[in-house]
């Protein structure tokens, strides 16, 4: 029976290990570039996801902390302070993509709004507490929306989470789709749950 390092030494191989510094600079690009647009999405974590659904949950989980800690190193603290919030994404990427929630476009649609569930529950007290509801994203745009219409805080910035997030997320997992089906199979094979994203 395989024990835990052994399990641990076959999920991160060094192709895996590789492919998880390809998915950290994608997330950082197209999420600088997207903040720089001002955008209602983030779209920073695709190389997170894409991970997760490919190399399992715990490579996604670790793509989604660095991804987040080097980000934030670099040009935005606020990056780090969800660190927690994109470890999160990469993991329940894996788990979906384990119960099959990747091997047709509408069940990644699904998963996005499953991603986007357990997202929330960790990035609503981060928002709210560490940043008061507001983080400089174009997703403030919704918050203070939602205050001017006399909703308290805590519900503007539940609302401001969950739909940008969902959007995001949905969008987010149906390109992970496509990139996954785009990809050749000699590539997708090299990675420990690529059979997982088979319909």
């Amino acid at each position: 029976m395989m024990g835990l390092s052994d399990r641990l030494k076959s999920g991160f191989s060094t192709f895996t290990l590789v492919f998880i510094a390809v998915a950290i600079v994608i997330n950082i690009a197209v999420g600088q570039l997207v903040s720089l647009l001002k955008l209602p999405i983030f779209l920073d974590s695709i190389g997170t996801i894409l991970v997760g659904v490919l190399a399992g949950p715990w490579a996604g989980a670790i793509t989604g902390l660095l991804t987040n800690l080097i980000w934030g190193l670099i040009s935005s603290p606020v990056a780090a302070a969800f660190a927690p919030v994109a470890m999160v994404i990469g993991f329940m990427a894996g788990i979906c993509a384990r119960y099959g929630l990747f091997k047709t476009w509408w069940l990644a649609l699904v998963a996005g709004v499953v991603i986007t569930v357990f997202n929330a529950v960790v990035a609503v007290p981060i928002r709210l507490y560490m940043f008061g509801g507001i983080t400089g994203s174009g997703a403030d745009f919704v918050t203070s929306y939602m205050l001017a219409l006399g909703r308290d805080l805590f519900g503007s910035v539940v609302i401001t989470v969950f739909t940008s997030n969902l959007l995001d997320k949905v969008v987010s997992a149906l390109l992970v789709w496509g990139l996954i089906k785009a990809l050749p199979g000699r590539t997708t094979s090299r990675l420990s749950r690529s059979e997982a994203t088979l319909s």
